[in-house]
């Protein structure tokens, strides 16, 4: 009987939506060749991560063990599977990146910004194609999502196969893109035995049937049609699909088409050279756009989460590129308000709204699909593939526990399994072998810091307590050169009776020293350790903050 073992391991994007790293392994127990699935990042908000730029999963144990990697597949391009690579890739052995044709694109893209190279990600056409890397054979299965070329994963192992969904959605007819093709998954199943379905759980609790993208087009070109002003649309700038129906839509509509943003025109410049997109109306520059007449121009603009940088935010403050909202205007969110973009979005929303600007969104459920599957859809894959172990991915815990609930009622033996917990795969039911510790790590400029490093915590710290600066100067005896000196940030000026904060510090401050012994005053720490003391009881007893307290001792040195 072999020794050898199947192993999972989750390092981002289960019991989170985002931030996706699966690690899969066979072999003997703790030697396991290996493969990462996915690279992605999460993006931060300022109650937790203030000043952040992007969060990524902690990858240390797969770096620890770099030489039993064998490869990185990548099933598909939204920033939750393929922000990290350049990031995360030099950390990871420089091993081969694979990907089908659009995503590879936008993998080259980020390598090639970081000045990485960009033959490290290979191109890789759908099944039957086969990728072996050690004792894994994986092929890319097409399925439909909200960005070209989706795929879930084939991962054929000497125990058994393994169908990792990816993200994906039951669409038929996606506008972009391929289909969702029945027969194909039914093959795959008949070809042989499903051991493991690891699967998107982000729509579990949603208990209607998904809809096609097809089905916007006729909504939005009545909505389109019937604007009597500019008509402004938001969408996920990847949402290459749903940009080519709101274009078509806007040109049928008599509108030039204009895209503001980045992002959103490096995707179709990426689906055009990839070609997965075709048929898209004529673009107009932005110069051209401001010529032609507010009835007869749509724009297309990125934003839809209310990120403060995009167009749409720029858009909501006044001026961008020379174009401005006017009353009778429309503008559309032809996307879902990710949870923790609510504030943002209906700061926008309301900015417009003074405008006279009328505002649409997806309330009535006619101007956006979304691109994960609901319930009825899982089940019908469980049916589909009838996998002995379904593994929950990419949900918070209560998405995952729920898919299992249903996976169990339907004869499935599944478990949750989230950041940091190994299953061992190997028997007839999923196993805990071991957890590993892991987290998160932030990007913070052009630096990765972990997230116990205590950066973020001193940040936040201060933009909740204020900070106040003490400078303290001693002579070559160490007595005090003068009172210390105070500088405030982050805390109002005046405290109890309008007295200046400074001034009041400054002055406690200076009696302290005053009364200090000798060895105090010789000892740095000890000084630190008062003076913080001092302050903090100071300004509680003035505003009700204890701030943190950033201590500089000066000494003069006898000649």
């Amino acid at each position: 009987m072999s020794k050898d073992r199947l192993i999972y391991l989750p390092l981002g994007g289960a019991g989170e939506i985002g931030m996706n790293a699966y690690v899969f392994g066979y072999g003997p127990p703790g030697k396991e060749r290996l493969i990462l699935v996915d690279m992605g990042v999460t993006f931060p908000d300022m109650d937790g991560a203030p000043g952040v730029d992007l969060i990524l999963p902690d990858i240390s144990w797969l770096a620890a063990r770099v030489d039993r990697l064998e490869a990185i597949f990548i099933t598909h391009a939204h920033e939750d599977h393929i922000g990290a690579l350049a990031l995360m890739w030099p950390q990871l052995g420089k091993k081969k990146v694979y990907a089908r044709r659009f995503t590879a694109t936008i993998g080259r893209l980020k390598l090639e910004e970081a000045g990485l190279p960009v033959d490290a990600v290979v191109t890789v056409e759908p099944r039957p194609a086969t990728v072996t890397a050690g004792p894994f054979k994986v092929q890319f299965v097409p399925v439909s999502h909200s960005i070209p070329e989706s795929s879930g994963l084939i991962i054929d192992t000497p125990a058994g196969r393994i169908v990792h969904s990816g993200d994906f959605k039951i669409d038929r007819t996606p506008v972009v893109g391929e289909g969702w093709d029945d027969a194909m998954w039914a093959g795959i199943a008949a070809e042989a035995p499903v051991k493991v379905l690891t699967c998107d759980s982000t729509n579990v609790f949603s208990n209607h049937p998904g809809r096609s993208e097809a089905t916007l087009a006729e909504p939005l070109a009545k909505l389109i049609s019937e604007a009597p002003g500019m008509f402004v649309a938001t969408t996920f700038g990847s949402n290459v699909a749903r940009l080519k129906t709101l274009a078509q839509a806007g040109r049928a509509a008599d509108r030039s088409i204009c895209v503001l943003g980045r992002s959103m025109k490096r995707m179709l410049a990426a689906s055009e050279e990839a070609g997965v997109l075709n048929g898209f109306p004529r673009i107009v520059t932005p110069e051209e756009a401001l010529e032609i007449p507010r009835r007869n121009l749509m724009l297309l603009v990125t934003g839809s989460q209310g990120e403060r940088r995009a167009a749409s935010a720029a858009l909501s403050r006044g001026k961008y590129l020379g174009f401005e909202m006017r009353q009778g205007d429309s503008f559309l969110f032809s996307s879902r308000t990710i949870p923790g973009n609510e504030r943002s979005v209906i700061h926008i929303w309301n900015a417009f709204s003074e405008m006279g600007v009328t505002v649409h969104d997806d309330t009535d459920g006619l101007y956006h699909v979304s691109g994960h599957a609901n319930r009825p859809d899982l089940e019908h894959v469980h049916r589909t593939l009838l996998p002995d172990m379904l593994i929950p991915v990419h949900g918070e815990h209560r998405h995952l526990t729920e898919h299992v609930r249903i996976a169990t009622e339907a004869g499935i033996a599944g478990m949750v399994a989230t950041n940091g917990m190994m299953l061992n795969l190997t028997g007839d039911v999923p196993v805990v072998a071991e957890r590993i510790e892991t987290g998160r790590v932030y990007l913070d400029g052009s630096v990765q810091i972990g997230a116990m490093d205590g950066v973020v915590r001193d940040r936040i710290r201060m933009a909740l307590n204020g900070h106040v600066l003490v400078t303290v100067i001693l002579d070559e005896k160490d007595q005090p050169m003068g009172e210390p000196w105070v500088e405030i940030m982050g805390l109002t000026d005046r405290g109890r009776g309008d007295r200046l904060l400074n001034e009041t510090l400054e002055s406690d401050l200076a009696d302290w020293m005053g009364r200090a012994g000798r060895k105090t005053l010789k000892d740095d720490g000890k000084m630190d350790e008062e003076i913080r003391k001092v302050v903090r009881q100071v300004t509680m007893e003035e505003i009700g903050k204890k701030p943190e307290v950033t201590v500089v001792v000066s000494r003069l040195i006898e000649e």
